[in-house]
């Protein structure tokens, strides 16, 4: 079993001082290797010819326009396998450290880890997600120790090259674990080491089977609620970064920013105050999506959530030009921009991958189905319209069902996903709420079947908000007594002793006037009771 567990660190000055060299040395680096990578392309598949590399020919810039130096400058190894740029770069860390000495400082695994770094940059280009860019200081925070490098002892890491460290050891290692990779990032307010931990001993939670699926979840998220689930609950959305307060107190400390001298002391220290401000809002984000992930995942065996095209939603829209005079005109993207910062704290993307997280850590399933008309679809009769929603309303204009249009939409995703994957539900059974728990015995209490044994709660007439019983052999004995006709004035005071068995059940002094309205409604049926029942009495 594979895990990671989070540990804020507490650097001297000193050790602050030299993790904070290390990322420019490290940046620089990353940004060299990746600079040779693309001019070693660009001078092999793009110039021109060059010399054959099988024959080990010396690279001349009159017959061939490769690179000695570069990536690709002598990616034969001596047993006549090829080498990948990164092994190549690996192996010049050797000569980097001899022309550069200020790289002999860091921790030799370090830079290698620098250059997996790279390489996975460059695998998840060739899977389609986009080419690595050139690094700064706001997005380049991290290094990573390989493993066996780094030792834990309480409360206190050991980092190569930087000596011991004290930390906050808020979540201890399980016994049994075994450290296999540390990284340390740079956050606003401080250090912190993740620690990848691993126990073969444990094996991992195997992913049940779709066919063993029982109970599926359908969420659908929005902004007036987070989420809304197909079972009829709803989760709140905070608005962590949108409310009103937090839009004042960024706009306040942006305006102090912009009043300040450029690249002056002032400057970074009201710089610092905003992105603390960004932080705390990040904390408290992180931390309600994984109270909310948690919630959903506990609901069912698998979850039903629909793909969606985030990056679309919160684009701009498309420059609208006048055919007449050529000027640009109004094309809404003022008003759909509290929309975008609307989506992009509500955090879907991060939220769904949370629930995936967590559903794989529990062996559940996350289903994922098609958004197509999910909102204007109607559950009960499938008529797809767009006139049937109207807001947080929803009302088919075909079968006249009405319901909340948000968890309308859960329950089309659930549907959806059931039908997709062929799925069989199981029922759940109701229980009534009414029905009491049984009763918990003291120590010396014999168990029976009278004591153990749950009772409803007995509807009566002092207990509950009716003033009469509502039986039907009750109300014929009010009418056989004759108190029925009379006017809520005349009504005189019955006592206990004087009625029939039914008023004298309530054990109390009655007047009709007190009766109110469930006597005034038996009056109006006085002719359709005695028609009814009477000849059956006589």
């Amino acid at each position: 079993m594979i895990s990671s567990q989070v540990y804020k660190l507490r650097p001297s000055s000193s050790q602050s001082a030299t993790m904070d060299a290390w990322l420019d040395m490290l940046k620089s680096h990353y940004n060299w290797c990746l600079a040779d990578r693309i001019e070693s392309y660009q001078q092999q598949f793009i110039q021109g010819a060059y010399c054959h590399l099988r024959t080990k020919a010396e690279a001349s810039p009159l017959t061939c326009c490769v690179v000695k130096n570069g990536a690709p400058g002598n990616p034969w190894q001596e047993r006549g396998k090829k080498r990948n740029a990164g092994t190549i770069q690996d192996a010049a860390l050797t000569e980097l450290k001899k022309a550069r000495p200020w790289f002999k400082n860091i921790e030799s695994t370090v830079l290698q880890s620098n250059i997996d770094r790279l390489n996975t940059a460059y695998q998840n280009f060739f899977e389609g997600r986009g080419f690595p860019k050139f690094k700064n200081r706001s997005n380049f925070r991290s290094f990573e120790y390989k493993p066996g490098r780094v030792k834990i002892d309480g409360s206190k890491v050991y980092l190569p090259r930087i000596g011991w460290m004290r930390f906050y050891n808020s979540r201890p290692i399980p016994e049994g674990f075994v450290i296999k990779t540390v990284t340390i990032r740079r956050k606003t307010d401080g250090w912190y080491m993740s620690v990848r931990i691993e126990d073969k001993s444990i094996p991992e939670i195997v992913k049940r089977d779709i066919s063993d699926l029982k109970t599926v979840v359908g969420i659908d998220l929005g902004l007036t609620k987070l989420v809304h689930c197909s079972d009829g609950s709803q989760i709140n959305h905070p608005r962590f970064a949108t409310n009103n307060k937090t839009k004042r107190t960024l706009k306040i400390r942006q305006r102090r920013v912009s009043r300040t001298k450029k690249s002056g002391k002032n400057r970074r220290k009201q710089n610092a105050k905003v992105a603390s401000l960004h932080n705390q809002i990040t904390n408290r984000r992180n931390a309600y999506l994984w109270q909310t992930a948690n919630k959903i995942v506990n609901k069912a065996d698998a979850i039903a959530v629909e793909v969606l095209n985030i990056k679309g939603m919160v684009k701009r829209c498309k420059p609208k030009q006048c055919q007449e005079t050529g000027r640009f005109v109004s094309n809404g993207q003022s008003a759909k921009r509290g929309l975008n910062r609307s989506i992009l704290d509500a955090s879907w993307g991060d939220l769904i991958s949370k629930i995936e997280y967590l559903a794989a850590k529990l062996g559940k399933i996350v289903l994922k189905v098609d958004s197509k008309h999910t909102s204007v679809t109607c559950s009960a009769c499938g008529c797809v319209d767009r006139a049937s929603r109207d807001r947080e309303k929803f009302i088919c204009v075909e079968c006249g069902y009405f319901a909340h249009a948000d968890l309308q939409a859960a329950l089309n995703i659930k549907n959806r996903a059931i039908k997709q994957y062929g799925l069989i539900i199981r029922k759940i059974k109701k229980v009534r709420e009414d029905f009491a728990e049984p009763r918990q015995l003291t120590l010396f209490e014999t168990p029976t079947l009278e004591s153990t044994r749950g009772y409803r709660r007995q509807q009566t007439a002092i207990n509950g908000k009716r003033s009469v019983p509502g039986n039907l052999a009750v109300q014929m004995d009010l009418f056989s007594g004759g108190y029925i006709g009379l006017n809520p004035v005349e009504s005189p005071v019955l006592p206990v002793g004087g009625v029939s068995s039914p008023l004298r059940k309530i054990g109390m002094r009655v007047t009709l006037s007190s009766l109110g309205q469930p006597l005034r409604l038996l009056c109006a049926y006085n002719k359709f009771f005695f028609n009814k029942f009477m000849p059956l009495f006589s």
